[in-house]
């Protein structure tokens, strides 16, 4: 269907240079997208867009840090000039950090509290941030326009050692519902915010913790396995669907939703 083709749309992508933002990509530009790789890690970028373009695609590296407002300002500049407009824009930037974990060892009244800011800034002001840079320019370039934040499964149940994350994505849902309600105010149905909300897919930031350095399971990993019900972890690319769904046309009529891609984790009650 056409609907469901994202041709002749520009979409960027925060945390273009990750694992999960590598299927981001690749599922835009195999829906005819055009695509933005938004990251820090200049030489990742770079190579990612070089390697669409060499196979007919369309892309551009964009060296940003979703934090700093500048940078994200000129990342925008250098996409209207590439490509004259923006159609969309997939906030995958956020994760995990060492110092913001609370191992079951661990005083739970001497949390590294800093840690915890630092991760949960991240995920919420690393999606506000870009949102507010790159949304206005949507609104003026794009006929229909749509945002996808990404959402966690740590949104709305109590995932154990990652406090910062869970009130991170959890804040990412509020301001996905929000956001949505504020754009369609003022812009009616030529704006759109939804989230995608994966379950449980290894990225460097979470491997230590659900896998070992032999490439079995964890206990965590292991957990995580009993509560989903497909009893696997997600691959990358199981997002894609999902993901071109939002995206596109074809879900003109769906804002402020979370749509789960998690093998049944978020609704298996363990027994």
């Amino acid at each position: 269907m056409t609907e469901f083709s994202l041709k002749d749309k520009v979409i960027v992508v925060t945390g273009g240079t990750g694992i999960l933002g590598k299927s981001f990509i690749e599922g835009i530009v195999e829906a005819g997208g055009s695509v933005g790789i938004l990251g820090r890690n200049e030489d990742i970028a770079n190579r990612r867009a070089e390697e669409i373009n060499r196979n007919d695609g369309q892309a551009v590296a964009l060296v940003a840090d979703v934090m700093d407002y500048d940078q994200l300002s000129a990342a925008k500049d250098k996409v209207l000039a590439e490509f004259g407009r923006i159609d969309g824009l997939v906030n995958a930037a956020g994760g995990i950090m060492p110092q913001s974990v609370l191992m079951p060892d661990q005083d739970l009244f001497k949390m590294n509290l800093a840690g915890m800011k630092e991760v949960a800034d991240l995920n919420l002001w690393g999606t506000v941030t870009p949102t507010q840079v790159f949304a206005g320019a949507i609104a003026k370039t794009a006929e229909r326009g749509s945002i996808v934040n990404i959402s966690s499964m740590n949104s709305k149940r109590a995932i154990t050692r990652v406090l910062g994350y869970n009130m991170g994505k959890a804040a990412v849902d509020c301001y996905t519902q929000w956001f949505a309600v504020e754009m369609a105010n003022r812009y009616g149905d030529a704006l759109r915010m939804n989230a995608l909300a994966p379950g449980f897919f290894l990225t460097e930031q979470n491997k230590n913790l659900l896998t070992t350095p032999d490439g079995g399971l964890t206990e965590r990993g292991q957990n995580v396995i009993n509560q989903t019900p497909f009893k696997r972890f997600g691959h990358p690319d199981e997002l894609k669907g999902a993901l071109v769904w939002l995206l596109s046309d074809a879900s003109k009529f769906v804002t402020g939703s979370m749509v789960c891609v998690d093998g049944g984790f978020s609704i298996f009650g363990g027994v």
